[in-house]
């Protein structure tokens, strides 16, 4: 299945005018890198993947909507999947800031 088109129109939107901003197709779904790190993917279930500083993951999972990030049957530590019911026009601009906050701390790769 392909990602969610309307999700990653959503997060170009949300990005334009960010400097470093690349995007390119990853697990499945359209990954938005930030100087070459991952910072979030629009899933092919209309799902966000956000890349999160692991001291966040317990206060950001309590918030309806976020689960961790399940791989092969292992849980993903970094990294969360957002719902799509949760991530209207007020909410998404907060969970891309989460993931560019990260990446931001990272090596340029």
């Amino acid at each position: 299945m392909p990602y969610d088109e309307e999700l990653a129109e959503r997060l170009r939107e949300t990005l334009d005018g960010r400097d470093g901003i690349t995007e390119k197709r990853m697990f499945g779904g359209l990954a938005f890198l930030l100087h070459g790190n991952m910072a979030v993917c629009a899933g092919s279930g209309g799902q966000l993947m956000v890349r999160i500083d692991p001291l966040r993951a317990d206060t950001l999972l309590a918030q309806d909507g976020v689960e961790r990030m399940v791989m092969r049957g292992r849980p993903m530590k970094g990294w969360l999947l957002v719902d799509r019911a949760v991530l209207d026009d007020d909410s998404l601009p907060g969970w891309v800031e989460e993931g560019l906050s990260f990446v931001e701390s990272l090596p340029v790769e």
